[in-house]
């Protein structure tokens, strides 16, 4: 009887690591993926309270083994209180991406990732309701990596960015803003699905 629990022991050891090496973490092409993030900040100085919301999916397409190329949205939500007076600005960004990944069919991989985006804001202070329109540029590094087969976690920064903006009103000027970036604070973290 003991033999025979030992056979089946080292027969199901045997199978379950010939199954783990035929799945394999990281990507290759042809391999889709989702991704994104969520956050919310909320700060509070006496009167004065801030809440902020942001959401930000992503699919994404390997064209090669290296480069994948995807779509984006995103939305963020900025509330201001400042005692009676109340600040509230809605973006809404739709664009693009490429990813060059360095080492794509490893567990942990760095890739670099550029994108376009289509912007637009609304500002209300309850006196003044103005609408932006504009558009941003922008690329950095990140890394990911694979918690299971399908799963990865996925860390980016936004290392380098152009944006302008122009307020939907005869006469206005647009407003440029350039960021270059190397600090911590600007890491967005996110869960990647491969599919």
């Amino acid at each position: 009887m003991k033999k025979l629990l030992l056979t089946a022991l080292a027969i199901v050891s045997f199978v379950s690591a010939n199954a783990q090496d035929e799945t394999t973490s990281g990507f290759t092409k042809g391999d889709a993926f989702i991704s994104g993030s969520v956050g919310f900040a909320s700060e509070k100085t006496g009167d004065n309270k801030d809440n902020a919301f942001i959401i930000s999916p992503r699919i994404g397409y390997f064209i090669s083994e290296n480069i994948a190329i995807g779509a984006r949205i995103g939305y963020q939500s900025l509330k201001q209180e400042e005692g009676s007076l109340e600040n509230k600005t809605n973006t809404f960004n739709a664009g693009a991406f490429g990813r060059y990944f360095f080492t794509p069919s490893n567990k942990f991989s760095v890739f670099a990732e550029l994108g376009a985006d289509y912007l637009t804001r609304n500002f209300d202070n309850g006196t003044t309701d103005t609408t932006f329109n504009g558009f941003g540029i922008g690329g950095g590094p990140g890394v990911s990596y694979f918690i299971g087969n399908h799963f990865a976690l996925e860390a980016s920064w936004g290392a380098l960015s152009y944006t302008t903006v122009k307020a939907d009103v005869d006469g206005a000027e647009s407003t440029d803003n350039f960021e270059l970036s190397v600090g911590l604070e600007d890491i967005t973290l996110g869960l990647v699905y491969k599919f």
